[in-house]
């Protein structure tokens, strides 16, 4: 089993990286699909289901899909020519994607939010379909956007092309049983495995720049929401908290009145000013989604500005060793709030988080290993129930006490030795399963939790 830093994470936009980067990553490949197919198109429609329904519009799965069949992608993503290119669309009713005509397509008729049984394959699913000069279906795809921003046709899901198929590795592992055992055998740790891997997918240069770029992007985002104030859109009405609170931190230094948890303070405002601006449709990076965008990147900053030795040489450490637990909890279990609840995004991220600090602090692989499974375990369980469908309620804070409880986790198992009784293995595949069990109504569909108690207009 193979998961690159790179599909961990993704630099795209919000709010979501399964309800709008999918929907748009859906729509370039569909795009593929029609230049490789020798039809005359007329037109283009498209039909969302399950969550993509559900919560499409307070996640602008609509806006998403619309872009992405413009030519729009979620990695090169230009808001301001979005903007031009969606008036364009709306008055004229119709889209012309690179190499292909002027095809037409109405938005309010011919994208169709589906309320009725999800899908097979996912929740996420949504059928895109290309028409002749008459109206009728030339050409028609299903996709699944399974979390993090990863795509899949019917036919790959089915074929179980989820997992990786690619050019051997050094270190194969698809467990944390098996991760531990090669870096006993080998003498090398997680980050130094997965390293091994991605040069041998990608070569060094790649994973260089790539790396730099991941935290760059992460940083800047970090910093945007530090510096903006204001209302988020949406209709909640929710404002933005980040940048009070950092400002109210930077007067209160040099007072002697601080109390230790204050740094918790930090944690939040760091992971607070990502979601915002994810919230806000900015630009952020998948760790390893967006609903949970905000935790890895704190962990980091929290590191770097406040722990004695940080140093910005070992991020692609911290990143490569979040990468591995979080590719082991994608292949083994979900990260998908709408397969499996918040537990498998803010929880995996806890774990990613953990670990990856973990590993820059000076910890073996069996505390990085432990510092993975408790950030998981005491996340089981918890549900996705963003108030009207935004990824604001109650997402922004959770990024910040999920930031909170990977440093905890990073902490308690650097204390120990590595030896535990629950191994990450057992904590993922309980995730998985009560994922399985959890009611639709806590699964990112916005029909229980605080999305029904909460007054959302």
């Amino acid at each position: 089993m193979f998961l690159s830093v790179f599909d961990m994470f993704k630099v795209g936009i919000g709010p979501s990286s399964s309800h709008t980067m999918g929907p748009m990553v859906a729509a370039a490949r569909f795009l593929d699909k029609m230049r490789a197919a020798p039809f005359h198109y007329g037109g283009l429609r498209g039909s969302l289901h399950g969550s993509l329904a559900f919560t499409g519009v307070g996640h602008a799965s609509d806006r998403a899909t619309i872009l992405g069949l413009a030519g729009f992608l979620p990695d090169t993503y230009d808001h301001e020519k979005a903007e031009a290119a969606l008036e364009q669309i709306r008055e004229t009713e119709t889209v012309t994607p690179p190499g292909l005509p002027e095809l037409k397509f109405h938005p309010k008729e011919d994208l169709i939010f589906d309320f009725g049984p999800n899908l097979p394959g996912h929740a996420n699913g949504m059928i895109l379909m290309a028409t002749d000069a008459q109206g009728d279906v030339i050409l028609q795809e299903t996709y699944y956007s399974i979390g993090g921003g990863f795509v899949m046709t019917e036919a790959e899901l089915a074929a179980g092309k989820n997992t990786d198929e690619g050019d051997p590795v050094p270190y194969p592992f698809k467990s944390a049983a098996e991760m531990l055992e090669m870096a006993e055998t080998s003498g090398k740790t997680i980050a130094q495995m997965k390293k091994a891997n991605e040069i041998a997918r990608g070569g060094p240069e790649n994973l260089r720049s790539g790396v730099a770029r991941i935290w760059q992007v992460m940083d800047d985002c970090i910093e945007r929401g530090l510096s903006t104030d204001g209302i988020l859109p949406g209709g909640l009405n929710v404002k933005r908290r980040a940048k009070g609170i950092r400002d109210a931190l930077i007067d209160e230094r040099g007072t002697n009145l601080n109390a230790p948890h204050k740094i918790n303070d930090w944690m939040s405002a760091y992971a607070m000013a990502v979601n915002e601006e994810n919230a806000a449709g900015g630009q952020v990076v998948t760790a390893p989604t967006n609903g949970a965008a905000g935790v890895v990147p704190s962990v980091i900053k929290y590191w770097l500005e406040h722990v004695p030795g940080a140093s910005e040489d070992r991020i692609e450490d911290f990143l490569l060793t979040a990468a591995a637990i979080g590719g082991l909890v994608k292949f083994n279990a979900s990260i998908s709030g709408a397969e499996a609840g918040c537990q498998a995004e803010v929880g995996s991220a806890a774990a990613m988080g953990a670990a990856g600090l973990c590993a820059v602090l000076g910890g073996t692989p069996e505390q990085i290993e432990n510092a993975a499974e408790i950030a998981l375990e005491h996340h089981l369980g918890m549900t996705c129930d963003p108030v009207k469908g935004l990824v604001q309620v109650p997402c922004i804070e959770r990024n910040g006490l999920g930031a909170i409880k990977a440093v905890s986790a990073a902490s308690l198992a650097l204390r120990g030795d590595g030896t535990h009784l629950v191994p990450l293995d057992a904590c993922i595949e309980t995730m998985r399963q009560t994922g399985a069990d959890m009611s639709e109504k806590y699964k990112e569909t916005s029909l229980g939790g605080l999305a029904v108690n909460v007054p959302n207009c």
